[in-house]
């Protein structure tokens, strides 16, 4: 059950499918066949290709023939790089861009030949994270056109290793639902209000002025796109196009994102238990505002779950010492009846009633505190706020505590030593052997095997967690040490 459970925490939580929802016959999307990306965004650019823009808190880099976002670099956060590869890409290869002159806050692409002009005008506003972008296409032919360029928002890249990659998703609001996507299947979405790309601390949210079909599209065994079909306009000649687009380029901090605009909080979600998560964190929050440091704000908050939850904790740890009381009777009663299985059990389940103890009454506690627990993990997994944040000898709450690395990497553990969780692991030791009962030789061995199992378990399972995370686990792990430390001088 302990191993499930842990697993259950570690595991990438599935993504809700949701069918793909048919284009009309009119779509770009449905005319086009599967386009492979092109050259570009599998080999580095030319030094002369790429122009760097400079924001108070953020580096943009642009692909300048593609007029395209290649990455953001967040420097307030350890100059952490969101890479788009191709965002704001309109996906046609000939389409070859050169950098116009701007006004401060803009930055301007324009293409040009014979039939139109397309002009790509990103647009900074005062927030360090917010931008608009404005796509205008001029018909300079003689004859009517009908542009049709599908944009494409970003690539997921699902190569970067399973730690990395399960933490990309995409959220799609459309009118009567949000849904979050894994990207790993075609499909295509009517009705989208915005749509949202994300990583482990950053998203992007692109909400296009005109509710607009998106699609993603798996190019590969690694990568995917996630796009909009700009709606098809007939431009006479000397008519022009525009197409607007309102974006969020930046940290997952709802008090970031909701004052840019509220609705979009939604991709900033935590599956399962996503309402309980952002309760913790709300109280986490309060808790950092009164000490100003995240790794007392998590004590903070280990101690107040606890607390909470301690009701629960001692009906649990009462259910086990009654359950003890009674071993030596039924390892008499197995001893008795081994011949005889369903009398066996029939006296035991009698031994049960007749001293009124339930024998899964330990169980409940522990699953009213599971839906806690996966929701903590998960924030505290996701929090930004964690990024870069310092503890005592912890430089970074986000990452392992790494007391000091190795000068050779051991089978496992690797080259760092984490001292959380071996303190943690060293807590579990003591409160696995103040629980050991010599109640019957079978018993006893069973208690002593687990005694060195999960301690050993635990402590490899969140060796190479975030310390944030860690930290937690270890705090409750001493609570319960000291409960355990009073149930056993009770007795």
């Amino acid at each position: 059950m302990l191993v499930l459970l842990a697993w259950s925490a570690l595991a990438p939580k599935p993504q809700p499918a949701s069918p793909a929802l048919p284009a009309s016959p009119a779509a770009p999307s449905e005319k086009r066949q599967s386009v492979p990306l092109p050259q570009e965004i599998e080999c580095e650019p030319a030094p002369e290709e790429v122009f760097s823009y400079q924001r108070d808190k953020t580096e943009l880099t642009f692909i300048v023939p593609l007029a395209v976002l290649k990455e953001a670099r967040f420097k307030d956060y350890q100059s952490y790089l969101f890479p788009l590869k191709q965002g704001f890409w309109l996906e046609d290869k000939g389409l070859v861009f050169r950098k116009a002159s701007a006004p401060p806050g803009e930055v301007i692409f324009i293409y040009q030949d014979k039939e139109k002009e397309i002009i790509k005008r990103f647009i900074f506003s005062n927030s360090n994270y917010s931008m608009e972008l404005e796509i205008e296409t001029r018909n300079l032919s003689d004859s009517t056109i009908s542009p049709s360029l599908p944009l494409v928002l970003g690539v997921l890249d699902f190569s970067g290793g399973q730690n990395q990659a399960r933490f990309q998703d995409i959220t799609a609001a459309l009118k009567d639902k949000t849904l979050h996507l894994n990207g790993r299947k075609d499909m295509q979405l009517e009705g989208v209000q915005f749509i949202g790309i994300r990583d482990r601390y950053f998203c992007l949210i692109v909400e296009p002025s005109v509710e607009s079909r998106a699609f993603i599209q798996k190019l590969n065994s690694h990568q995917a796109i996630i796009g909009l079909n700009i709606e098809n306009h007939s431009l006479a000649p000397g008519s022009k196009d525009l197409q607007k687009f309102h974006i969020y380029l930046g940290p997952q901090d709802l008090q970031l994102i909701n004052p840019i605009k509220s609705s979009w909080a939604q991709v900033v979600h935590y599956g399962t238990f996503d309402f309980i998560a952002h309760l913790l964190l709300q109280l986490l929050r309060v808790a950092y505002r009164l000490v100003h440091n995240w790794g007392l704000a998590i004590i903070i908050l280990s101690l107040a779950i606890y607390f909470l939850l301690y009701p629960f904790t001692l009906k649990q740890m009462r259910s086990m010492k009654e359950m003890q009381a009674l071993q030596p009777h039924i390892e008499e009663l197995r001893k008795t009846y081994k011949d005889n299985p369903q009398k066996m059990n029939k006296e035991i389940m009698e031994l049960y009633r007749e001293h009124k103890v339930n024998p899964f009454g330990g169980c409940l506690p522990l699953i009213l505190q599971m839906p806690i627990f996966f929701a903590l993990y998960q924030a505290l997994l996701r929090s930004v706020s964690l990024k870069g944040a310092s503890f005592l000898w912890i430089r970074d709450l986000s990452e392992p505590d790494r007391l000091f690395l190795l000068p050779v990497s051991l089978p496992v553990l690797g080259n760092e030593i984490n001292l959380l969780p071996i303190v943690m692991a060293v807590g579990m030791f003591l409160q696995q052997k103040m629980s050991l009962k010599s109640a019957g030789s079978g018993s006893a061995e069973q208690q002593r095997l687990m005694m060195i199992i999960l301690p050993l378990m635990f402590g490899l399972i969140f060796y190479h967690m975030p310390a944030g995370l860690v930290l937690y686990w270890l705090v409750n792990s001493v609570l319960m040490l000291i409960s355990q430390f009073k149930t056993s001088r009770a007795r």
